[in-house]
């Protein structure tokens, strides 16, 4: 893995000898907007826009999910780097027939020749300017969920008014204890560190199974972008981040709620097309070299995911309530 500086681009991991070994992630630098008026300057036009994606990454899973849910793959099309990470960052196995780019720092390159930062996935490219709208994956799925409408049947609104300071307080756990914190433990270089992310970790996870054991979903009985966003981590945790990530006090297998969550969403109509389990351990096993040496991806666990799950009887409590 490496980082573009001034354009140029080097090869090297997160130094984290400064921040006393813990795993620092760097802001997304891209923060433009498509809206459904234009007002931003990027008009939600159909054809017009672009998401470069990485199947294995739960950043980028969540525009796919976002995507598909929404009804727009005739609306914003979509292309996915490799799973392998390698010397040269993310890349095509061929090249981009948008750009003609073999490597995604080449396509950050077209629209800031200077940028210096770390070349992520997801990517929101505009055709028209051949330029980066948006590289900050919670941006893009409220664009998607929302400045579309008039190019899409689906009117299931993810982020709805009423419930905007919930979701915003439950995102923001959800990422700094659970999102991120899996690669707080995975990326420690210290012990300490390690030991820290680990518990913190745990502490919301279990604080999340107490939830679920109250209400369908993290935001009561309505299913939101929050849940979206906890989905993509949960998906990959017992595959990836229980052994590559050191994150093994339990598997989601082992939480009751947690595991029957995950497969109420994974059953959702059309978001298992977007999860493609073995480039998921692919990219973890084959690419984080300086934590897995020999690149030799596991060949389990088998989780079914389409397994029957118990969310329902929180649907049935709710008719007997009422009853």
């Amino acid at each position: 893995m490496g980082y573009l500086k001034e354009g140029v681009w080097h090869e090297g991991w997160y130094d984290t000898s400064r921040t006393g070994g813990q795993f620092v992630r760097e802001q997304s630098k891209f923060r433009r907007w498509i809206t459904a008026d234009g007002s931003s300057g990027f008009p939600a036009e159909p054809g017009r826009y672009h998401i470069y994606v990485s199947l294995a990454c739960p950043w980028a899973h969540r525009t796919l999910i976002f995507r598909k849910l929404k009804g727009l793959e005739s609306v914003v099309s979509c292309s996915a780097v490799d799973p392998w990470m390698r010397a040269n960052g993310w890349e095509f196995s061929e090249p981009d027939p948008l750009t003609g780019k073999r490597y995604l720092r080449d396509i950050y390159l077209l629209a800031a020749p200077d940028y210096s930062g770390r070349v992520t996935v997801p990517v929101l490219w505009d055709t028209k300017t051949r330029s980066i709208v948006n590289n900050e994956s919670a941006e893009i799925i409220r664009m998607l969920n929302g400045e579309f409408d008039m190019h899409t049947d689906v009117r299931t609104d993810y982020y709805p008014r009423e419930l905007r300071s919930e979701i915003d307080a439950i995102n923001e756990f959800v990422y700094t204890e659970i999102n991120n914190g899996v690669y707080r433990c995975g990326f420690a270089t210290r012990q300490d560190a390690y030991e820290e992310n680990f518990d913190r970790l745990f502490r919301a996870l279990d604080e999340v199974e107490a939830r679920l054991g109250r209400q369908r979903y993290l935001v009561g009985d309505r299913l939101t972008e929050a849940d979206w966003r906890l989905f993509t981590t949960l998906l990959r945790f017992d595959a990836v981040y229980y052994s590559h990530f050191k994150c093994n006090r339990n598997r989601i297998e082992d939480y009751p709620n947690l595991s029957n969550y995950v497969r109420d969403l994974y059953q959702v109509p059309g978001v298992a097309e977007t999860v493609d389990m073995d480039q998921i351990k692919r990219h973890y096993f084959a690419s984080h070299t300086h934590l897995n040496p020999t690149g030799v991806v596991p060949k389990g666990p088998s989780t079914d995911f389409t397994r029957p799950h118990d969310r329902g009887r929180f649907a049935a409590a709710k008719r007997s309530a009422r009853a």
